[in-house]
């Protein structure tokens, strides 16, 4: 899976980006931008990315992603032939102008925006309404277009029908020569966190040596190698605790730990349950 830095608005003369997609499945990239981005998956099921965040999705997921994070969406094959399909919403919230930060109606957007963090999942009444108000928008054209999207981004922004994802991956503005260097690291990453990974491996991906890279994965990550790939492994394993019936033990070999006591000491350190005790919280 090649990943890259995506350069959105430009593709057409607008403010906003309107993209219909329509695939075999969702395979990547492991991406980011500047834009934010507003993603309704019509049609497809499998793997959720949003910074270190591992989720499982499904049709109708409805996330508004923020600003310069790394997320992708990877469909789980097999899917019996259906297609792919979702429609998405790129935007750079610089759009309004000054008008954010002074016009009192667009306060709950500025709010919104500002407290943004890897991204939000959109439930409820408020998916319904804005799910509805996308099918439309493709409809209209310039200034029309964008006051409908306004509305969009009103409504979200005034709802409770939100839920937060705090990713733990430091957002990521890189200059255009470091950029391929970040996207081989953190897809590999991604491919591979279900297993174990040395350092000389991911050192070679970077065409590094191990110390170079360990002080390179620090200055960029503000955080060591291992620690992302532990953040990601819990997350995985939270995932499973809450939507699944698997077992401890399963559970913990799927994401990536080799060790069923560490597992344990480690995701209470990180989480502040056991994952048993974790997972009981979210059981029926």
């Amino acid at each position: 899976m090649k990943a890259s830095l995506e350069q959105i608005i430009g593709k057409e003369q607008s403010s906003i980006t309107i993209t219909n997609l329509n695939r075999e499945q969702f395979d990547g990239p492991y991406h980011y931008h500047p834009e934010l981005e507003l993603t309704w998956i019509k049609s497809s099921v499998g793997k959720r990315y949003i910074g270190s965040d591992v989720s499982d999705y499904t049709h109708d997921d409805l996330v508004l992603v923020g600003s310069n994070t790394p997320h992708c969406w990877r469909s789980t094959k097999g899917n019996f032939g259906e297609r792919a399909k979702a429609i998405v919403i790129q935007f750079n919230i610089g759009f309004l102008g000054t008008a954010i930060t002074e016009v009192p109606e667009f306060q709950q957007i500025k709010s919104l925006m500002e407290t943004l963090n890897g991204g939000v999942i959109i439930i409820g009444k408020t998916k319904e309404r804005t799910i509805s108000k996308m099918r439309s928008l493709t409809r209209y054209k310039g200034f029309d277009r964008l006051v409908k999207f306004i509305e969009i981004l009103d409504d979200i922004s005034r709802s409770k029908e939100t839920t937060a994802i705090n990713h733990f991956l430091a957002k990521t503005n890189h200059s255009t020569a470091e950029n391929d260097r970040f996207q081989r690291i953190y897809t590999h990453i991604i491919n591979n966190y279900q297993r174990e990974m040395s350092l000389k491996e991911i050192s070679d991906i970077a065409n590094m040596t191990p110390p170079a890279f360990c002080r390179y994965f620090k200055n960029v990550a503000r955080k060591t190698f291992t620690e992302v790939v532990l953040e990601f492994r819990i997350n995985h394993a939270c995932n499973l605790l809450k939507n699944t019936n698997l077992s401890i033990s399963q559970i913990c070999f799927d994401s990536g730990f080799g060790n069923l006591s560490y597992f344990n000491k480690t995701f209470k350190a990180k989480v502040e349950y056991s994952p048993l005790q974790y997972k009981k919280l979210f059981s029926n």
